[in-house]
């Protein structure tokens, strides 16, 4: 979190980096966990979420957890929202089961805000655990 209290993305130098929302549960546990990433950097070009809107249910996503078990998640759907609608009960809700959201930036970008106008928001359901 940043000190104004919105979600801290990681710096732009490091576009290749996601973040985890660590207010909320860690991958593989009961709830949506949340990992956000940038989908490109002007110095850099293509960053870690590129590819992110491509995701489509059935996809698979492998999280390796800071203990070295790894979450497996089937993604279930793959969606764009204005920012200016952005579903926080669909990102931050509460949910009865493991759960994944990953989030970036998508849609059209405006030269003026240097900012893209909408999210891609992946949501993806914990199908299998590995231990370390």
């Amino acid at each position: 979190m940043a000190d104004d209290g919105t979600l801290e993305v990681p710096p732009l130098e490091r576009a290749e980096l996601t973040g985890w929302y660590r207010l909320g549960p860690t991958p593989g546990e009961i709830g949506n966990a949340l990992i956000v990433g940038h989908v490109d950097s002007r110095r850099t070009g293509a960053a870690v979420f590129y590819r992110l809107s491509a995701l489509r249910p059935g996809d698979g996503i492998a999280v390796t957890r800071a203990d070295g078990s790894v979450a497996r998640f089937t993604v279930e759907r793959t969606e764009r929202y204005p920012k200016s609608s952005f579903p926080a009960d669909l990102v931050y809700g509460s949910n009865p089961k493991p759960s994944l959201r990953l989030v970036t930036c998508g849609g059209q970008f405006d030269r003026g805000t240097r900012s893209y106008l909408d999210n891609i928001i992946v949501s993806a359901t914990l199908t299998s655990w590995a231990s370390a």
